[in-house]
């Protein structure tokens, strides 16, 4: 290790460590640089829809309604506060990312083994490895023996990686770096030594530190609508009044009284229910989704899920169990089908045609699991209610299958117990154990790869225990359809009657009796295929994202539905070097096309999901390794695993799966469909009646009358109803066929074309019916307070009936079932007492300038309501879905 100037035997001096301490800093991540916490507390009040509320605060404080100010203003602050949660989470990320790092490390100084905090290795420090390890550095082995080391976490291989002491070239993938050991990864197996290479930032795990760092916090769907709503609402709000009050001085009217009715239609335009809605429609959308165990970790990421086009999902641990599984034994005379997924020792063997399976009556089944659970040196574990390996995960499904065969590994161990082992390494490839059985015969178990058994083994045995010639074609034919399906294969073998001298690697070279194939898989989840299906149903592409090799990841795909039965086109199965060679501008349409990328490293999987964003998905990411996190924190949403996921994962995200089911994906798409549904049905509500309350000011201010609602009268519907009535659609339940229908374009804004046009229809009838009743009133006698009250009754009334009505953009209320939302008549029933009490009561009366109204007014004011919710059920019959196409749901 000249270039580091170290001994790769005695190591550095404590006085050269402790230089290059100085130079080189210490082994930690860097806390990320930032805006302090009251610069983004301020930053959460720089919205447009923000500026109006405090706009309309402040006119209603001017207005001395201190009580409709003192709401306005708390729910600014309360999604101030939401907001400020939100933005600390990369924080989050970035400091459990660190917290990996911290550890102690085994390391040779001045000669002699020490032990030291993590934090203080530097370049050219000599580090030791053992089994259970945590690597503390990016480590170029220099010693090694069966040196395996978990590297999925942050390369998604799903099987441990045997690293060798060797020189590789320099344009080697992080993946294939078989002469290195990476910061935050785990070793499996065997022991070695690592000279330290890179510390801190300049690992591969500070590479992805940066990236979290780096990666873009997206506006969601609804976030972004919300903004381009509220620029439109300002500017329409503004211009009402401005005109409003331009007409009442063409009309030289009083100008404070000209300039007191423009502010009453400003508050009267005002939706401030809107962001209270939208802020407890979500929430109740949390709570729906944490029983069907998906852990939302901030609000809008809710919505989010409704508007999702794409799920990228990371293929171990997440649409995979991450845990290797024999599936299939192969004997001389046929296949046995092993079921049962990871590694709890549940399951059966049995025939491809059902039938069970009993090793009395197949001797060559019964010798190839002996081979697998005592030629073995993994252990497997219970913890509480899951079942977990210690040691290689291919030695560990070989345990659980001989488990679910009958064949406990502790008795196997004091019925025959081991005398000797050969040792499996990467020139032998194999391994041999020499056993007793009590008495004074011994017997040799021997597992490894297919080629150098077939060189071992000289026969292979029957059903009835009995040797038969080898036959190495059907054999190499029977591995060759096997690997193509993504499997990997280990043969067994075995040699009776042996002398324990002769337990020798040279004397185990042809006298061999093969006993089997067992080939093995990292299963996909038990649902998650069906909710694959499910996806593709709702118009959700699901691609998958993986470090392991592309045969096994097409494997998957075929089974899981992602690719078609057959040989995948070549535009469908996309590799990490593959993706490297694409041009820029073909890259975006590549990635689209694609389904499958395999062998990726995390700063592909980060452009991968950038790539579908300008192409103008809305991208779900979901992922449970270190690096992941990037990808999960570009993402629209990031979906991270909530047992088998790591913490780094976990703050990375959106959303936590807390069963690890890819299917709980599904229902929280199905949830955050009904979210987004529900806020555009309040939209739908509140909005109309905002219009017609400023045009209703407008009109008066044009024919220079009297204004039929006072300011303050039009404060206390917008106050409430927004409460009482509104916020009950926030628990509407969701809609029959809401999984059948595409996702929303994207592009499509939160006002369509329908929904304005239903706006409008609506807010036009209830101005018109406001006048006419106003007029009515006026002309048959009744005081200008009684005509007002009457015409305030009516708006109210008016807004309950719409209320049923907009529970469903294409139904009618009597098709969805009127009392289906308990909700919302508990909430017109606490309305109509409100609506008592300001028209009967003599302190509301004084309060609101109201007055009693006859019960003749009460029954105009119904008709008319009645007559609105005819005429709103005609419009939604006619933009049905399935005559106008769903482009047109409002």
């Amino acid at each position: 290790m000249l270039l580091f100037e170290t001994d790769p035997h005695r190591g550095l001096s404590s006085a050269e460590a402790s230089e290059r301490l100085e130079r080189f800093g210490s082994n930690t991540l860097p806390t990320a640089g930032g805006t302090g916490p009251l610069v983004r507390i301020l930053h959460q009040f720089h919205h447009p829809l923000i500026y109006v509320l405090l706009v309309a605060g402040v006119i209603t404080a001017g207005l001395r309604e201190f009580v409709d100010s003192a709401v306005i203003f708390g729910v600014v602050v309360i999604n101030g506060i939401v907001g400020f949660i939100q933005e600390s989470k990369a924080e989050t990320a970035l400091e459990s990312l660190r917290s990996m790092v911290h550890t102690q490390a085994k390391v040779v100084r001045d000669g002699h083994r020490n032990t030291v905090p993590s934090d203080e290795l530097v370049p050219g420090d000599l580090v030791l490895l053992e089994a259970g390890d945590k690597v503390p550095a990016d480590l170029r082995v220099v010693h090694e023996t069966e040196l395996k080391v978990n590297e999925s976490a942050l390369t998604g291989e799903s099987a441990p990686v045997r690293k060798y002491e060797v020189v590789l070239p320099q344009a080697t993938p992080v993946a294939d770096r078989r002469n290195m050991a990476y910061s935050g990864t785990l070793i499996a197996a065997g022991a070695g030594a690592g000279v330290v290479v890179a510390t801190g930032t300049e690992t591969e795990l500070g590479e992805i530190h940066r990236l979290v760092g780096a990666a873009e916090v997206l506006s969601t769907p609804l976030t972004a609508k919300l903004v381009w709503f509220s620029k439109v609402l300002t500017i329409a709000i503004l211009g009402l009044a401005s005109v409003t009050f331009a007409v009442g001085l063409l009309r030289h009217q009083d100008s404070v009284e000209t300039f007191t009715a423009a502010v009453a239609l400003a508050v009267g335009a005002i939706p401030e229910g809107l962001p209270s809605a939208v802020t407890i429609t979500l929430a109740i959308g949390v709570a729906r989704m944490a029983k069907r165990r998906a852990v939302i970790r901030c609000l809008p990421a809710v919505e989010t899920l409704g508007s999702t086009t794409v799920i990228c999902a990371d293929k171990t641990g997440t649409l995979t169990e991450n845990q290797m599984t024999v599936q299939l034994i192969w004997t001389p005379y046929g296949l046995v089908e092993v079921t049962g997924t990871g590694y709890a020792p549940h399951g059966a063997l049995r025939c491809p045609d059902g039938a069970p399976v009993s090793l009395e009556a197949n001797a060559a089944l019964r010798w190839s699991l002996l081979a697998g659970a005592c030629c073995n040196d993994a252990a497997l574990v219970q913890v509480g209610e899951r079942w977990d390996i210690v040691g290689d995960p291919t030695e560990g499904a070989m345990l659980v299958a001989a488990a679910k065969a009958g064949l406990d590994r502790d008795c196997l161990a004091t019925e025959l117990p081991r005398v000797a082992a050969i040792p499996f390494t990467s020139e032998r490839q194999f391994m041999a154990t020499l056993h007793h059985d009590g008495g004074n015969k011994h017997f040799v178990l021997v597992k490894g790869s297919v080629e150098r058994m077939l060189e071992l083994c000289n026969t292979q045995m029957g059903t009835d225990g009995a040797p038969r010639p080898l036959d190495r074609e059907e054999i190499l034919q029977t591995a060759e359809v096997l690997s193509r399906r993504g499997l990997r294969l280990l043969a067994t073998g075995v040699l009776t009657g042996t002398d324990p001298q002769d337990f020798q690697e040279d004397a185990l070279a042809g006298p061999l009796t093969l006993t089997g194939l067992q080939a093995m898989l990292d299963p996909p989840r038990a649902a998650a295929t069906s909710a694959v299906a499910a996806c593709h149903t709702a118009g959700i592409a699901v691609k998958m994202i993986t470090g392991d090799h592309a045969g096994t990841a097409t494997a998957i795909a075929t089974k899981m539905g992602l690719l078609t039965d057959g040989e995948p086109t070549a535009d469908a199965v996309l590799t990490g070097a593959d993706l490297a060679a694409l041009r820029s501008e073909n890259y975006p349409k590549a990635v689209d096309r694609a389904n499958v990328f395999a062998r990726v490293s995390p700063e592909q999987k980060l452009r991968l999901v950038e790539a579908l964003q300008a192409r103008g998905h809305v991208v779900a990411m979901t992922g449970d390794g270190v690096n992941d996190a990037p990808a999960l924190r570009q993402a629209n949403i990031g979906v991270a695993m909530g047992k088998g996921g790591t913490e780094v994962a976990k703050d990375a995200a959106d959303m936590v799966l807390t069963d690890d089911d890819f299917a709980t994906i599904e229902a929280a798409v199905e949830e955050g469909r009904g979210v987004f549904d529900n806020l555009t049905k309040f939209i739908t509500w509140t909005l109309p009646t905002n219009i017609g309350e400023g045009l209703v000011i407008l009109s008066a201010i044009a024919f220079g009358t009297a204004l039929p609602i006072l300011p303050t009268q039009i404060l206390w519907i917008n106050m409430t109803t927004a409460v009482a009535l509104g916020l009950m659609l926030a628990f509407e339940p969701k809609e029959p066929g809401i999984m059948h229908r595409p996702p929303r374009d994207p592009d499509q804004p939160l006002l369509t074309r329908a929904l304005v046009a239903r706006i409008l229809l609506v807010s036009t009838l209830l101005v018109a019916s406001a006048w006419w009743l106003f007029e009515w009133e006026i002309g048959n006698g009744a005081s200008l307070v009684a005509a007002r009250t009457a015409a305030l009754n009516l708006f109210v009334v008016v807004e309950a009936f719409y209320l049923f009505s907009c529970r469903s953009s294409t139904y009618s209320a009597w098709r969805i079932g009127v009392f289906s939302n308990r909700w919302i008549i508990i909430g017109v029933t606490a309305q109509a007492v409100a609506q008592l009490a300001i028209t009967y009561l003599p302190v509301m009366n004084a309060v609101f300038g109201t007055a009693p109204i006859s019960v003749a007014a009460w029954l105009r004011i119904f008709v008319i309501a009645v007559f609105v919710s005819f005429v709103v059920g005609i419009d939604k019959w006619l933009h049905r879905p399935h005559q106008h196409g769903p482009s047109h749901r409002i």
